[in-house]
């Protein structure tokens, strides 16, 4: 439940500030009440719902300035997170993290964003959680959920080919760390942040 909201918000299927009726989500993806609360909840303490008194809940705008303050934390973590990928995962977990693009050649031809959303996202969760740092992992994948929202709106304006050189940068960081090289893994994470929403022309 939680990630069916969370990829709608990002790609904006549900729109900024927008009313989230609790029943019509419940309705909308076949789910009990709780469980849709627990998922407004969790997305409320991220920053991706508000709450408002006599309106209810609603989808968090889009802020271009919460989005740059968190392009630059990313910065700071991010390439120490996969220098600690390289150092922690275990082989079953660098493994996985190699497939995790797998098949998007196909999605770029179709332009399926979804599949490819979904594939960056467990691009993103594996090399957190290979750190072994459960803290770590949360701050990380927190801030790559404002971060995607921001992506989202840039990858559809780029060409198939650019599309693919970005999956190429992810495929070029899942080799760093399961070579575990510390050092690459931390260079190619660096470069993957790319650059915030203030360095495309408007």
């Amino acid at each position: 439940m939680y990630e069916q909201l969370l990829l709608d918000i990002i790609l904006g299927e549900l729109r900024p500030l927008g009313v989230l009726d609790e029943k019509a989500l419940a309705s909308r993806y076949a789910c009990g009440l709780a469980g849709v609360r627990d998922a407004l909840n969790r997305l409320a303490l991220e920053g991706l719902v508000l709450r408002r008194p006599r309106v209810g809940t609603v989808v968090a705008p889009l802020d271009i300035r919460e989005i740059e303050h968190a392009f630059e934390v990313r910065r700071m973590l991010e390439a120490k997170t996969a220098s600690l990928a390289a150092r922690n995962g275990s082989d079953e977990q660098l493994t996985q993290l190699r497939a995790s693009f797998d098949g998007a050649e196909a999605a770029i031809d179709s332009g399926d964003f979804r599949i490819l959303l979904a594939m960056d996202r467990t691009f993103h969760r594996r090399v957190a959680t290979a750190t072994q740092n459960p803290l770590l992992a949360r701050y990380v994948l927190s801030l790559q959920n404002i971060a995607t929202r921001f992506w989202i709106y840039a990858m559809e304006k780029q060409t198939a080919r650019e599309q693919m050189d970005d999956v190429d940068r992810h495929r070029h960081l899942a080799t760093a760390i399961y070579d575990r090289d510390p050092d690459q893994a931390e260079a190619a994470a660096a470069k993957l942040v790319g650059d915030p929403p203030s360095a495309y022309p408007r």
